[in-house]
């Protein structure tokens, strides 16, 4: 996190996945709390999968970190929208991101949309889930924005795709 962003990490070592957004939202970054917006679909998505036993809000986020979860941003530039950000702001923080990840040593790095994988390596065809190459020397995983402004997915197909992760977390 650099010390111009409003949005803190929620981080630990060891944690079982780091869910990582791209940027905060606006709303986000005036409020501290991530994925604040009504919109946005993290936390309904993240109990409906299972990670946590009821349905945490925004501002009770620092307590994902007592189910073994972590979050944290590939930039830390608030935005509206994520495609307001340049593949080379994204690919400037990249070695800094990649460090912190390797420091933290999670069982997974999860993340949310290809954007900001794809910028960091210079890769263009990036499939949702497990990927071949390590972040950080952990293990990566890519799963569909739960962003209000990515409609392309249900809210069954995202429960799905995390719940998948959450699957394959928990038989390490």
């Amino acid at each position: 996190m650099s010390s111009s962003s409003l949005l803190p990490d929620i981080l630990a070592p060891k944690l079982s996945v780091i869910f990582c957004g791209i940027n905060p939202g606006m709303l986000a970054a005036s409020t501290g709390h991530h994925f604040a917006g009504r919109g946005n679909r993290f936390w309904r998505v993240i109990h409906l999968a299972g990670f946590t036993p009821a349905q945490l809000r925004p501002e009770d986020d620092r307590a994902f970190l007592q189910y073994g979860y972590g979050l944290t941003t590939a930039v830390a530039r608030p935005t509206s929208r994520a495609d307001q950000l340049s593949p080379f702001e994204i690919k400037a923080e990249a070695a800094g991101f990649e460090n912190k990840i390797a420091r933290l040593a999670p069982r997974y790095v999860a993340f949310l949309g290809k954007m900001a994988l794809s910028a960091i390596t210079g890769e263009r065809d990036i499939l949702w889930g497990p990927q071949a190459a390590s972040f950080g020397g952990v293990r990566a995983w890519v799963l569909p924005n739960p962003s209000g402004l990515n409609r392309s997915f249900s809210l069954d197909a995202l429960v799905s795709a995390y719940r998948e992760l959450r699957v394959a977390a928990e038989s390490l």
